[in-house]
């Protein structure tokens, strides 16, 4: 038999097959007791799009011994690999489990060509050892090219806090010229002294400064230090997660109560800023996992949407969804920046995109409609894009960091004409097993 008619057979094999060993790859992942993160996936959400991969890898043996053909399979595969890991990245995959998944697949393809070489002993030595080549390739792709996206996102984070830590030295500057308007001798240095603004605030107490003057730099000042002192806490906060010091205490406890409890909460401040706070949701949703933390997302979404709405308001809804559960956060604000300056809400929008893609043609299949975030539509005339408010990146940062420590993923939808939706899927139960990100211990109540 010909090479490329061996190289059919074998693709034709794999095609045939394909149901099978894909669920034989879950198989395969579901008894690793240290994959825990896709349990609470649909099996259509964790094939993701490595049916696509696999598309591009047996055009890739038909296409033997090369040409452009090949080399188009080639570059479909790593794009798809791109897609994957930022998929993966988005669903809160740790980098480790995604390797170890990457390692299940390649062993359930090692099988089946194995199973192929024993109902075809006519099928040469040669042929099996490039099929065996190309598996490895195909692995080696999946891991290359999702590792590097790890990074990148990890880069984008970085590179948010960056422009925060920019905005608050900005503050600092700002602060520095009030006061050398108001006391010139009174105080030497404010800049990059955060102890200097409450000493400027404490002189303001002097009976020769105009009252005016009084009531605008002890307001100014007032908001200069709680603004400063909101980055502090959240990059301690920020710190204490990537360190892996956070720890999650499970435990059964009532979703709908939590959030209906934090909404209310809420609710003056929405009214103080003349917005509407609406709530909606089963009055009870009984799940498992640490409270205290879904409480800290939810109010960091919750508030940040106040924060940064001038108008209309924010709709808060939750449900539950086979074995997952979900909390929506819709607001009716500027939408986040986008593209280069705020790199992270460009991974996470274009990871939420990738989620869509894979996660419609899984529910297709079913007669079922996805419920991922699609894109938020875009009117005709092109508004200008939103500012960067302070604390976005170590904010979203934080959020991204919570919901891997909660087994849960993240989609965003933002833009200046339609604000920005956030929504996080958990699952009902947290697997207790699960390793952390970090070295961190883990307790149930």
């Amino acid at each position: 038999m010909p090479e490329s008619q061996q190289f059919a057979a074998l693709c034709d094999h794999f095609a045939a097959r394909r149901d099978a060993i894909l669920q034989a790859w879950r198989k395969a992942d579901r008894a690793d007791t240290g994959q825990t993160t896709g349990r609470s996936l649909t099996l259509g959400q964790f094939l993701d799009h490595i049916p696509e991969m696999l598309d591009a890898f047996e055009f890739r043996l038909r296409s033997r011994p090369g040409g452009a053909a090949a080399a188009a399979a080639d570059a479909d595969k790593k794009d798809e690999g791109v897609k994957h890991g930022l998929h993966r990245w988005q669903q809160g995959y740790r980098l480790q489990e995604l390797i170890n998944e990457c390692g299940h697949l390649q062993f359930c393809l090692y099988d089946e060509l194995g199973r192929f070489a024993e109902k075809n002993p006519e099928i040469e030595p040669e042929t099996l050892a490039e099929a065996h080549r190309q598996i490895m390739a195909l692995v080696n792709d999946t891991i290359s090219e999702s590792a590097g996206q790890y990074e990148r996102m990890q880069q984008a984070e970085a590179a948010g806090h960056v422009g925060d830590l920019r905005g608050a030295l900005a503050s600092l500057n700002q602060i520095e010229q009030h006061r050398s308007t108001l006391f010139h001798q009174a105080v030497h240095d404010l800049k990059n002294d955060v102890v200097g603004v409450n000493l400027a605030a404490t002189l303001l107490g002097n009976p020769a400064m105009a009252e005016s003057e009084r009531l605008e730099s002890t307001t100014f000042l007032r908001q200069a230090v709680q603004g400063l002192n909101t980055m502090l806490e959240e990059l301690m906060e920020l710190a204490r997660l990537q360190a892996g010091q956070e720890t999650r205490k499970i435990a059964a406890f009532d979703a709908a109560v939590l959030l209906t409890e934090l909404c209310a909460v809420h609710q003056p401040l929405a009214r103080e800023r003349r917005l509407f706070l609406g709530v909606r949701g089963p009055a009870r949703l009984a799940v498992e996992g640490d409270a205290e933390k879904t409480r800290r997302l939810a109010k960091n979404l919750v508030g940040n949407a106040l924060k940064y709405t001038a108008c209309g308001g924010v709709d808060v809804t939750w449900g539950k969804e086979n074995e997952t559960w979900w909390l929506m956060v819709k607001d009716t604000g500027p939408g986040m920046l986008s593209g280069p300056e705020a790199p992270l809400v460009t991974g996470l929008q274009e990871a939420t995109a990738s989620a869509k893609e894979s996660d419609a043609k899984a529910t297709a299949r079913k007669g079922e409609t996805s419920r991922v975030l699609p894109a938020p539509a875009i009117a005709a005339s092109a508004q200008a894009p939103s500012p960067h408010q302070a604390g976005e990146g170590i904010g979203l940062s934080i959020v991204k960091r919570l919901c891997e420590l909660l087994d849960a993923s993240i989609e965003i939808a933002s833009s200046a004409e339609t604000g920005t939706t956030f929504r996080v899927v958990f699952p009902l139960s947290i697997d207790i097993r699960k390793p952390r990100r970090r070295p961190g211990p883990v307790s149930r109540k």
